[in-house]
C-alpha cells in the first residue's frame, strides 16, 4: 500500500534535537538533490537507518532546474547507446507509475523542413519505441502539414513539410525531489535541510561520519555513521577536498576534479508563443544543439544551452549570448517568437560532467556514461553524473557498491520499483492533472485534503497558490524561507519572477507565523531580479 504521509515535525529545533542524539547511522548521505533523495529512500526502504544532510534546501541546486522532462534520451540513440537509453525507458515508466500527480506522459513533435527530416528522425523515434516496448507512452507517427500545424499551432509554416509524433514525459522536478525525500521520512530516515557537511569523522583511517553544522544558528554536530555518501552533484569535489588528507595519509595523492560542470539556461515565456499541450523539439538547431519548447504549469520552457562554466556559482546567471541564442532560434520555428520584453523568468543549472578517473587514485566503476560511482581509500563513497529520470536506478548502483566494498551489507534491491510517492494515493475524486497545465492543488495528489483542512485554504495568493499552501510547506515540507517557498515547493519563481517578487512579503509573513524564523525576504527580492533580463 503507497505511503500515507503523516504530520512531519518540521520545527527546526526538533529536527536538530534528532540529529545531536547520540546514535550511528547505517548511512549518512549528503547532498539533497535527485541523487541523494533517491540514495536515502533506497536505503531506508531497505531496512537501513538513515540521515540525509543538506547545506541549502532541497533540490535548491541542479535538481529544481531541470528541463522537465522524463525521457529515456532520445540522442543517446545517435551515440549507439542502447542499453543506456533502454534503462531510462524503464525508468520513465517506473516514475510515471509512482509519482502520477507530479509526472505525467506528454506528446512531442519535431517539426520537418526538408524532405528527408521527417524519415531521418522518424526512423530513430520508432527504434525508441521499440526498445520502449511495452514501457511506451505512445506510437511514433509521421504528420502532415496540416496535422504539425495542429499539434504546434505557432509553428512556422512557411516550408513545413510535415512533422514527427512522439511520447515522453513531463515532470515537476522540486517537487518530485520533496516527495521522494518525505517518502524515505516514512520509511524512517532523518531530512535536515540547511544544515552543511563541514569535515569528515575517521576511526582506523576509515570514514565513520560527517561533521555538520546547522547553518541558521551556527551549531556544530558530531553525526556518526557506518557509510558516507557524497550526493553534491556539481560539488562533489568540494567533500572529496575534504577526505584528501586522510587520503594522502593513507598513501594516495591529492584527489583531482571529478567534475566539469556545463551550464543549461532556461527562458519561460506565457503559452500563447506555443498554444498547445504538445510540446516542439528541435534535435539540431543551426550550431547543432538541441532546442525545446515546452508547456509547464500553464507557462512555456524554452531551452536549452550546454555551456561550460569554470565556477560553481549556486545561482549562476545565464550569460548574454545563451538568451539571444534561444530567443534566435525560436525565431526560427515560431510564427511569433518572443522577444526580451516577452520573457517572466530566467533561470540557470549547472550539470555535473564527469572526468574520466585515475583507477590507481581511487576504486572506480564508471556504472554508465551518465553517471559514476566512486569510493576513496577512506571510504567515501561519491556519486555524479546522470539525470533526472534514472535517479532511482542510480541509487541502487549506490547501494550496491556500498556492498561491494563492505560498507553495508548487502539487502535485497527493488524495494521503490513499486513504492508509491508521498501524495500518490488517490481518492475517486482525485485523477492527476497534466504538467502542462496552470500550477495548482493537483501537484499535492492525496494531500489535497490536509491542504484543504488548513487556515487560508480559500485565500488565493494568486492562481495556482493559496495561503494555506504556504502553511502546508512550513508544517510539511520544510521550508523556512521565501525561496524555499516560491522557488521549489511553488514553482513561480521560475514561471514569473516579478510575480514572485510581488508576493513575497505576504508569503514571508505566513512563514514566520508557522516558523518563528527569519524567512529572508529581503534576500528574495534580490534573487528574483536576477531571473530576468538584464537591461
Amino acid at each position: 500500500m503507497p505511503p500515507v504521509a503523516q504530520p512531519l515535525q518540521t520545527l527546526r529545533e526538533d529536527l536538530l534535537a534528532r540529529l545531536g542524539e547520540d546514535r550511528e547511522y547505517d548511512l549518512a548521505v549528503v547532498g539533497g538533490g535527485a541523487t541523494g533523495l533517491g540514495v536515502a529512500l533506497d536505503a531506508a526502504a531497505r531496512g537501513f537507518s538513515v540521515v540525509l544532510l543538506e547545506s541549502h534546501d532541497f533540490a535548491k541546486g541542479t535538481s529544481s532546474r531541470a528541463t522537465k522532462l522524463v525521457h529515456g534520451g532520445v540522442r543517446y540513440l545517435a551515440q549507439g547507446n542502447i542499453s543506456l537509453v533502454r534503462e531510462a525507458l524503464h525508468e520513465r515508466t517506473t516514475l510515471l507509475r509512482n509519482a502520477p500527480h507530479l509526472a505525467q506522459p506528454l506528446a512531442f513533435v519535431v517539426p520537418s523542413y526538408h524532405w528527408w527530416e521527417a524519415p531521418f528522425y522518424g526512423i530513430g523515434l520508432t527504434l525508441y519505441d521499440v526498445l520502449a516496448g511495452k514501457a511506451g507512452l505512445g506510437k511514433t507517427h509521421f504528420l502532415g502539414p496540416q496535422a504539425t500545424g495542429e499539434a504546434l499551432p505557432t509553428v512556422r509554416t512557411d516550408g513545413l513539410k510535415g512533422g514527427v509524433q512522439y511520447w515522453d514525459g513531463q515532470f515537476n522536478d522540486a517537487r518530485l525531489a520533496l516527495a521522494i525525500g518525505r517518502t524515505a521520512v516514512t520509511r524512517g530516515a532523518l531530512l535536515v535541510n540547511y544544515c552543511a557537511a563541514t569535515g569528515l569523522l575517521y576511526e582506523g583511517g576509515k570514514i565513520s561520519g560527517v561533521l555538520a553544522q546547522d547553518s541558521l544558528s551556527g551549531k556544530d554536530y558530531r553525526v556518526r555513521s557506518r557509510c558516507v555518501v557524497n550526493a553534491t552533484g556539481v560539488w562533489v569535489d568540494a567533500l572529496r577536498e575534504m577526505d584528501s588528507p586522510a587520503h594522502s595519509a593513507a598513501g594516495g595523492r591529492a584527489v583531482e576534479p571529478m567534475v566539469a560542470p556545463s551550464q543549461g539556461v532556461h527562458i519561460v515565456v506565457d503559452r500563447k508563443f506555443l498554444d498547445s499541450d504538445t510540446a516542439l523539439m528541435v534535435p539540431k538547431t543551426s550550431d547543432g544543439r538541441v532546442l525545446f519548447a515546452v508547456p509547464w504549469l500553464g507557462k512555456v520552457i524554452l531551452g536549452t544551452t550546454d555551456t561550460p562554466r569554470n565556477d560553481l556559482a549556486r545561482e549562476p546567471l545565464a550569460f548574454a549570448e545563451e538568451v539571444e541564442f534561444i530567443l534566435r532560434e525560436s525565431a526560427r520555428y515560431l510564427r511569433k517568437a518572443p522577444t526580451r520584453a516577452d520573457i517572466k523568468s530566467i533561470w540557470v543549472g549547472l550539470r555535473p560532467l564527469v572526468k574520466p578517473q585515475d583507477d590507481d587514485a581511487e576504486s572506480t566503476k564508471a556504472l554508465s556514461r551518465e553517471h559514476t560511482v566512486i569510493v576513496s581509500r577512506t571510504g567515501l563513497v561519491t556519486v555524479t553524473g546522470g539525470k533526472w529520470t534514472t535517479y532511482r536506478a542510480m541509487a541502487e548502483d549506490v547501494l550496491d557498491m556500498c556492498a561491494a566494498k563492505g560498507l553495508l551489507e548487502r539487502r535485497a534491491a527493488g524495494q521503490t520499483a513499486d513504492l508509491r510517492l508521498v501524495g500518490a494515493q488517490f481518492g475517486p475524486e482525485f485523477s492527476p492533472v497534466s504538467v502542462s497545465q496552470a500550477e495548482g492543488e493537483h501537484s499535492y495528489g492525496s494531500e489535497m485534503q490536509i491542504l484543504a483542512g488548513l487556515p487560508g485554504a480559500d485565500v488565493a495568493l494568486t492562481a495556482g497558490l493559496t495561503e494555506a499552501m504556504v502553511r502546508f510547506a512550513a508544517r510539511h515540507e520544510y521550508a523556512v524561507t521565501v525561496e524555499d517557498m516560491l522557488a521549489r515547493r511553488s514553482r513561480l519563481l521560475f514561471l514569473d519572477a516579478r510575480l514572485a517578487a510581488r508576493l513575497a512579503p505576504r508569503v514571508a509573513e505566513i512563514l514566520r507565523e508557522e516558523t518563528g524564523l527569519d524567512p529572508r525576504a529581503d534576500e528574495f527580492a534580490g534573487l528574483a531580479a536576477q531571473y530576468l533580463p538584464t537591461p
